[in-house]
């Protein structure tokens, strides 16, 4: 339990909760604590899955503009490093990872959600990377995640034009992958989760491996994807849920 980020256990779901109200800005120590609490969750074998949670208001706003104002280039380096860390931090568990957006998602808090597996978005939510009206980029992953999840042209315009988008229109263009009614974003989210979280653990981080490498030239790609497949028929369940389709049940997984 950090000062600006909080975890929360429900079965085997946890939720990272970034809470530095009104507007959850991403300055140096909630970065580090977002980072402590992903670390956390990943090596925690009673922890399935996990939803990133900003609260009812807002997802996250970005960074601590009123202190950088006056950063030189030393300066930034640790907070943008700060941020990029817990962008990785997210993003290397092992596990699925649902971002629940509510209000606001821009700049820094646009990186974190696109570090997730997933991105639940409230119908009133506003995602976006506004660096540039700012005289910056996008600093801790937004020009490489963007691409790989919306595609070079879509990152372009969302770059260099500053510009917010709504929850509808993100999901259109494959930013977010549910919109939810106002109010039950969370809700959604923790609800999928659980479903996540009684599926095949192991098989959900082989499976996360090798999507990582579908930017590689394909026969790495074909080569990672092999190297985490056969592994797989190691577990129990494998065999439980190959047993089940011919037993025509539910399986029935350990996450073992």
């Amino acid at each position: 339990m950090g000062e600006f980020v909080r975890t929360e256990v429900d079965g085997a779901v946890a939720t990272i909760r970034i809470d530095d109200p009104p507007w959850n800005v991403l300055a140096r120590p909630v970065s580090l604590e977002l980072a402590e609490a992903a670390r956390r969750v990943a090596i925690d074998e009673a922890i399935r899955s996990v939803v990133v949670w900003g609260g009812e208001r807002t997802f996250a706003s970005g960074a601590d503009i009123k202190a950088m104002v006056a950063y030189g280039p030393e300066d930034a380096a640790p907070d943008v490093g700060a941020l990029e860390g817990a962008c990785r931090e997210l993003e290397a568990i092992a596990k699925p990872v649902i971002a629940a957006v509510t209000g606001f998602a821009l700049g820094g808090g646009c990186e974190v959600a696109i570090s997730c597996d997933l991105r639940f978005a409230d119908r009133e939510a506003k995602l976006g990377v506004p660096e540039i009206r700012l005289g910056i980029i996008p600093g801790s992953g937004g020009t490489q995640r963007l691409p790989r999840l919306i595609g070079l042209g879509r990152a372009r315009d969302l770059v260099l034009s500053g510009r917010w988008v709504g929850a509808e229109e993100a999901l259109a263009i494959g930013l977010v992958d549910r919109v939810v009614a106002s109010g039950d974003v969370y809700a959604a989210a923790l609800q999928a989760a659980h479903g996540y979280a009684s599926g095949p653990t192991r098989a959900y981080a082989a499976a996360k491996r090798a999507l990582a490498a579908s930017d590689l030239p394909l026969a790495e790609g074909l080569e990672r994807e092999r190297e985490v497949f056969l592994p797989l028929f190691a577990t129990r369940d494998q065999e439980e849920g190959m047993q089940a389709f011919l037993d025509k049940r539910d399986p029935e997984f350990e996450g073992r």
